[in-house]
């Protein structure tokens, strides 16, 4: 992890005018599902222009790969560990204590706006740091969402993204001379069910491609494609003792419980109108002459399973197609157009961006550092906290460590159930290497410690 000196060091580097910051966050959008990340038929204009303007990182990386740690990990810049924030649970106070990088810039002098998802907690009351907020209870609805605006509820009628697409422009044209800060969470494309305080979601559903509602107007697209699928499509797990023993009343893995090219379909439907909002945006931000000095970012908040070792809708672990995500970045003054950084980069990073750009000092404790820094990260470390929404993944919570060729996966609530993969050669991790004596698994574990104790 970057150490204060160096996060300090950053600062150096500010902008004479402070850029106004717009994020974009997707729900559950894998790092493969736009044009620009490789998909071979996802119609995502707005996004491939994020692309070709600025940098599409392509080594990016969710601390969690679950809704409430992400989104607190991109707000805080700080593992959920610390900023308390582990699961799915409705923590509603404790996300309103959050010091967020919103929060922070609002204190500096920045107008700021909150609209869509927040999801730490079904609570929709407005957070602290925010002059406009636009959000809904929970997992909200598709269609004719109730919003709660400013603290006021509303009923609003049409399809969720367009409304919080229209809100979204308006703030933007609204804008004068003071910067400002847009934070946008989708949604999309999450399905449209709801959850209990305890993050329960029906697990029934949450696969059901029913579930996974687009606009109207996009009901047909893309149909009778098949979408792309992954070396380890339908790959029945083997010698992964966390999956092949999912315990009592849960059936095995196979082509049944693996999302369905409907479901996939659907969930592509969905991004379409998120990227048409993205257009929205840009265009809105052109119009006003803030384009240019506008820090745009695009992520996800994790991935999930289009039927990777027969997996559906548990994208808790730390498989590649979980916690990679897409992330791209527009802002010409220091990210160069058309570029692919190959760098490991975190979900946190973002907060240490934003607040560097800002010259905001950042809160302690902190653990992100600024996309461009130059100190090489070797390793990421990736956590997970057992939660009991999905019966399959109980009891699996887990710590993790990728580096550039191996990832070791170390379950620290299940006993033998370790795992190593050579991802060179492997990259769809199919065989578990925890018993080869070849396999450098000291240093891992060693590597796994160090990250640990630096945050």
């Amino acid at each position: 992890m970057l150490n204060r000196r160096e996060l300090l060091g950053a600062l150096a580097w500010v902008p004479a005018r402070r850029p106004n910051v717009v994020f974009i966050l997707v729900d559950d959008l894998r790092f493969d599902e736009l044009g620009c990340t490789g998909h071979p038929f996802a119609q995502t204009p707005a996004g491939d222009r994020l692309a070709r303007e600025g940098a599409n990182f392509r080594n990016a990386f969710a601390t969690t790969p679950l809704c409430s740690p992400s989104r607190a990990a991109f707000l805080t810049g700080t593992y959920c560990h610390t900023n308390g924030i582990t699961d799915n649970v409705a923590r509603d106070a404790q996300s309103h204590r959050l010091v967020t990088w919103p929060r922070l810039l609002h204190d500096a002098g920045y107008r700021t706006a909150f609209m869509g998802k927040w999801h730490m907690g079904n609570d929709d009351s407005p957070r602290p740091g925010f002059d406009r907020w636009v959000s809904f209870r929970g997992q909200g609805e598709c269609v004719n969402p109730d919003l709660n605006i400013d603290g006021r509820q509303t009923t609003s009628t049409g399809y969720v993204t367009d409304i919080l697409s229209r809100h979204a422009v308006d703030y933007i044209e609204q804008q004068g001379a003071q910067p400002f800060c847009l934070y946008l969470a989708h949604k999309a494309v999450h399905p449209n069910v709801q959850q209990g305080n305890d993050g329960s979601i029906d697990p029934s559903k949450s696969d059901d491609p029913d579930q996974f509602i687009p606009a109207e107007r996009h009901r047909s697209l893309y149909e009778g494609m098949v979408p792309p699928r992954r070396g380890s499509y339908l790959k029945v797990p083997q010698n992964k003792p966390a999956l092949e023993d999912p315990g009592p009343g849960v059936a095995p893995l196979g082509p049944a419980t693996a999302t369905s090219d409907r479901g996939i379909l659907a969930r592509m439907r969905m991004t379409k109108a998120v990227d048409e909002c993205t257009g929205a945006i840009l265009t809105a931000l052109e119009k006003k002459k803030l384009l240019d000095n506008t820090l745009v970012v695009f992520t996800s908040d994790h991935g999930y399973f289009y039927g990777e070792h027969c997996l559906g809708p548990e994208r808790r672990l730390a498989y590649e197609e979980a916690i990679r995500i897409p992330l791209l970045v527009r802002y010409p003054a220091r990210f160069r157009p058309g570029t692919q950084p190959r760098q490991s980069v975190l979900s946190i990073d973002v907060a240490a961006t934003v607040l560097s750009l800002a010259g905001v000092t950042p809160p302690t404790p902190f653990h992100g550092r600024p996309l461009w820094s130059t100190t090489h990260r070797d390793a990421v470390l990736i956590e997970y906290f057992s939660d009991r929404v999905f019966p399959r993944i109980r009891q699996m919570g887990y710590q993790a460590v990728r580096t550039e060729r191996w990832k070791y996966i170390h379950y620290v609530d299940r006993q033998n159930s370790d795992e190593v993969y050579d991802l060179r050669n492997d990259p769809y991790e199919l065989n578990n290497l925890i018993q080869d004596r070849r396999v450098p698994l000291a240093k891992l574990r060693a590597r796994l410690s160090e990250l640990l104790a630096a945050v």
